[in-house]
């Protein structure tokens, strides 16, 4: 490990001994919770005023290739673009890309918005917000340390998945949000896909990690049967709708705050794509 960083492990899957062969593993810190989440940990332990010393913050997945990925390099660009939060652009032979805005630009050094004129959100040169432009997937996300005192604030203590966060990451990008908010292209990841929340992951990745298990219990569904994943996302919707409406309530009760993006997000077109459409009258 390089002097200036300090690796935090959060262990949710009692295989803390699967990580002794590494050289730097006695380096770091373990921290271990069975069947917690990343923002369940990032909440109770990395408080801003603990970790207040460093300059960058990297509140990255385990199912990550880094083969491609120098974090010196990477804050070289970082502090020269003025980016305050960020991540590194995902390699296009990635297992899962969820978001093209987050797919790797060969000829770029980095870039901060697309230009998508195909499905649902269309993306142009006026777009101001998710999910052209101000925005980093909750997979990587690198926040400087003003990014990262706004974001903990932002994680809720009880909505342990996250949803809805990455929608508003903007808010904390200390300015413009299209232009402090990007993807570095040169230091590039590989999404390894593996389903840790209630499933599994293809052979190749699971050859690639260290035993990754289960994050949480397998639950019954309504059928009777086990489907952990399913129940997952049925409450990480459950979740983000919980998120929303608080951020909804905040901005009533604040009548002093002036949205800066006052339009339509994507937490809004997200929430159209998924109510069903009503059946028209014959």
């Amino acid at each position: 490990l390089a002097e200036n960083f300090t690796i935090v492990l959060f262990h949710y899957d009692r295989n803390m001994n699967g990580w002794w062969d590494l050289d730097w593993n006695n380096k770091a810190i373990h921290i271990a919770a069975v069947n917690q989440t990343k923002w369940w940990f990032a909440k109770r332990f990395l408080h801003p005023d603990v970790v207040s010393i460093y300059d960058y913050i990297f509140l990255w997945d385990e199912d990550l290739g880094v083969e491609h990925f120098d974090p010196g390099r990477y804050l070289e660009i970082v502090r020269s673009e003025r980016l305050e939060i960020s991540q590194p652009a995902l390699d296009r032979n990635s297992t899962e890309i969820h978001h093209r805005i987050t797919a790797r630009k060969k000829s770029k050094k980095l870039h901060r918005r697309i230009y998508d004129s195909k499905g649902v959100t269309k993306c142009s040169s006026s777009s101001m917000g998710p999910p052209c432009t101000g925005w980093v997937e909750g997979m990587a996300p690198v926040f400087s340390r003003s990014a990262w005192r706004c974001t903990w604030h932002l994680i809720q203590n009880d909505l342990v998945h996250g949803w809805g966060l990455d929608m508003k990451l903007g808010y904390c990008a200390q300015g413009d949000r299209s232009k402090r908010v990007g993807i570095v292209d040169s230091e590039y990841i590989v999404h390894l896909g593996i389903q840790t929340l209630g499933g599994s992951g293809g052979s190749a990745a699971k050859k690639a990690l260290k035993a990754v298990n289960t994050r949480h219990p397998l639950k019954k569904s309504s059928g009777g049967g086990l489907d952990s994943r399913m129940e997952t996302r049925r409450q990480s919707t459950h979740e983000l709708k919980i998120f929303k409406e608080r951020w909804e309530k905040a901005v009533e009760e604040d009548k002093n705050w002036e949205d800066p993006y006052a339009r339509q997000g994507w937490l809004d077109v997200f929430s159209t794509i998924n109510t069903p459409k009503k059946r028209s009258q014959p």
